[in-house]
């Protein structure tokens, strides 16, 4: 370590004074921090220079080995590439935020009657799009909305092209039915550009227009045309209630803002963005990121311990919380906009940093001004996405507190040897067949008080008989454990790190009672493997739910936990879990070997009743093809030479 810190220290003396980007790295090779620079050799430096011992920043610095920088040419370069590897390497004291599917838009497709449609992906010009959209509730309810009030169609190309009649949407008065003729080009047009226009922003100039039309009808005396255009008004105007906006108070650009709330407490952070599109608040989204408490730590010791000049007094808590809130605000304003078209507007609930705003409108082309202490209008907004976000964050609190008192419940209950809760690692197998055919495990995993759906498998149960539920799960848990056994037994448990995936478990549950238990026992006596891992799940008494007691492989008496246990409560959901991973991989197989029926269908002389037949008598494709020639002439209909034919054509 004392080489590698002489090493780190002449790599820092030959940096040079540049914007770029810097990597530190640990003894082991894993990343611990991802930082950008105006210039490089001052920034860095500063985090040698003085003794940070007791801190956050110190302990971070006296785990660096390792240095590594890349140079760029703008700050905004920096900015990008610091991002993009934060999201790629993960490090322990950045704040991330995990990448969620792309947002969807609202799609005016291109065609002489225009659909509209919900769209999620990469937008181009051929197109109108209109968004984004919070989320995809939001997207369909203004779709609807626009089904009612200007009734586009949102069939596709080729139901459109193939309509001899209207369908229930214009029965229902939600389309205008351009596909039979009953609109002409010229109306459904204006009906898409008043479309166009309400998205935009410009609503009472659509409602303005739309009443000028009723009153042109009303004259004509066509009575029934008004009364619809009415229905349509009254339609548009509770939409517009419903906003509670002051459009006088707005701008044009006013129109297209974001609003951003920040909280941090009990070692969480959220982030809460409410959309404006158009005038209209379109909802909000909770974003959750990890590592909040190490870096955010991190960057208040940064703020007073890397600072320039005389020492700089210590934060108290509310400004360290302050300065916290702010460096979640910022690194999610970085990583969400960078590879997104912001809208012009922010409105934020903490100051942010001007450099980064000037760096994101470079790099996306829009630019950006951020209001932190807004008026009218705008501070209702950022009233309502404050808060949301307090709420959003409660609530995420409470369900990790109670999920983490399901974890400690659960190692009191079973006299666990833990040290550390949020290691603890549970693996729970089931087994789902149908009568024997498509038979699957399952394997889930629960660990850091949740269930981690990235480490699930499945495993297809091969030669055995179908509906030995017990060879089967001998099967998946020598595949599962054979291969972590011989690395267990070879280079010892202290070799595998807390949090690994190639790590024994700390309780592996099998759904099942003596039976399984008694499998498990073998598979684990065989590979050498801690017989006091494994407990199994028993129905309770009649069955029924919250009855379960626990079996153990190791000879102790069995377990039966009260009803309102939270202890059972967690075992209940991980079993469960486990099963219902179990079914749906089950059916997916089973209807993956159901439609191989497509092969008898191939073979000439075999009609759908024979196909029938052949199914039933042997329980699907899979029995048909292990019959023997002999076996499939048995069946009623089925010849010699047609029983020949099959086994033929099936092998």
């Amino acid at each position: 370590m004392a080489m590698a810190r002489e090493r780190v220290l002449a790599e820092v003396a030959a940096l040079p004074g540049l914007p770029g980007v810097y990597r530190y790295f640990d003894i082991n090779g894993q990343v611990l921090y991802v930082g950008k620079a105006r210039d490089l050799k001052k920034r860095v430096s500063s985090y040698f220079q003085k003794d940070l011992g007791g801190t956050r920043i110190g302990v971070m610095v006296s785990r660096i080995a390792r240095l590594e920088t890349t140079v760029v040419r703008t700050e905004a370069e920096a900015l990008l590439l610091e991002n993009n590897l934060i999201k790629t390497l993960n490090p322990k004291f950045n704040i991330l935020f995990r990448d969620d599917k792309s947002y969807p838009y609202l799609k005016l497709v291109s065609h002489g009657f225009p659909r509209v449609a919900y769209y999620r992906g990469a937008v181009d010009r051929k197109h109108r799009y209109f968004g984004p959209y919070p989320g995809a509730w939001a997207v369909k309810e203004t779709i609807q909305l626009i089904q009612k009030v200007f009734r586009l169609r949102t069939c596709e190309d080729t139901v459109f092209n193939n309509r001899s009649r209207p369908c229930l949407l214009y029965q229902i008065r939600r389309c205008s039915g351009p596909c039979v003729g009953f609109i002409s080009a010229e109306d459904y047009a204006r009906d898409v550009r008043d479309t166009e226009r309400f998205l935009l922003g410009e609503q009472q100039q659509v409602v303005d227009e739309l009443q000028a039309q009723m009153m042109a009808h009303a004259e004509v005396l066509e009575f029934e045309k008004a009364a619809e255009l009415r229905n349509r008004i009254s339609a548009l105007a509770r939409v517009l209630h419903q906003q509670s906006m002051d459009e006088s108070s707005l701008s044009a650009a006013g129109r297209e803002v974001d609003i951003l709330a920040v909280k941090v407490a009990g070692g969480r952070a959220c982030v809460n963005l409410a959309m404006v599109r158009g005038g209209r608040h379109l909802g909000d989204r909770a974003f959750f990121p990890t590592h909040v408490d190490d870096a955010t730590a991190l960057a208040a010791d940064e703020s007073s311990a890397l600072a320039e000049g005389d020492a700089v007094e210590p934060l108290n808590a509310e400004q360290q919380l302050a300065v916290a809130e702010q460096q979640v605000l910022q690194a999610f304003m970085a990583q969400h906009y960078l590879h997104s078209t912001p809208p012009p507007v922010l409105v934020v609930s903490h100051a942010v940093d001007k450099a980064l705003l000037a760096a994101l409108s470079a790099q996306t082309g829009v630019k950006m001004v951020a209001l932190h202490q807004p008026r009218e209008q705008r501070r209702i907004w950022l009233d309502m996405a404050i808060k949301g976000c307090e709420l959003a964050l409660a609530r995420l609190l409470a369900e990790e507190g109670s999920q983490r008192e399901r974890t400690r419940a659960l190692v009191d209950a079973l006299d666990l040897a833990i040290d550390n809760l949020d290691t603890f690692r549970v693996e729970c197998f089931d087994i789902s067949h149908t009568a024997g055919e498509a038979t699957q495990a399952s394997c889930v995993v629960y660990e850091d008080h949740r269930m981690q759906n990235a480490q699930y498998r499945r495993f297809n149960i091969e030669g055995v008989t179908g509906g030995d539920d017990y060879a089967a799960m001998r099967q998946v848990l020598t595949r599962r454990y054979a291969k972590l056994a011989e690395l267990v037994s070879s280079d010892g448990p202290a070799s595998v790190a807390p949090g690994s995936k190639a790590r024994l478990p700390d309780l592996v549950l099998v759904d099942g009672g003596r039976g399984q238990v008694t499998m498990a026992r073998e598979v684990f006596s065989e590979l050498g493997l801690d017989l006091s891992l494994i407990a199994g799940v028993e129905k309770g008494e009649g069955r029924k739910v919250g009855l379960e007691e626990l079996v153990f492989a190791d000879g102790r008496d069995k377990l039966a936990l009260p009803p309102d246990s939270a202890a059972l409560m967690l075992i209940a959901q991980i079993r469960d879990e486990a099963h219902r991973f179990a079914i749906t991989g089950m059916r997916a197989k089973r209807a993956s070997v159901r439609t191989g029926g497509s092969r008898l269908e191939d073979i000439p002389g075999v009609g759908p009743k024979k196909r029938a037949k052949l199914l039933q008598r042997f329980g699907g494709v899979r029995g048909v093809t292990a019959a023997s020639v002999d076996d499939l002439a048995s069946v009623e209909g089925i010849s010699k030479e047609l029983a020949e034919d099959i086994y033929r054509a099936l092998h």
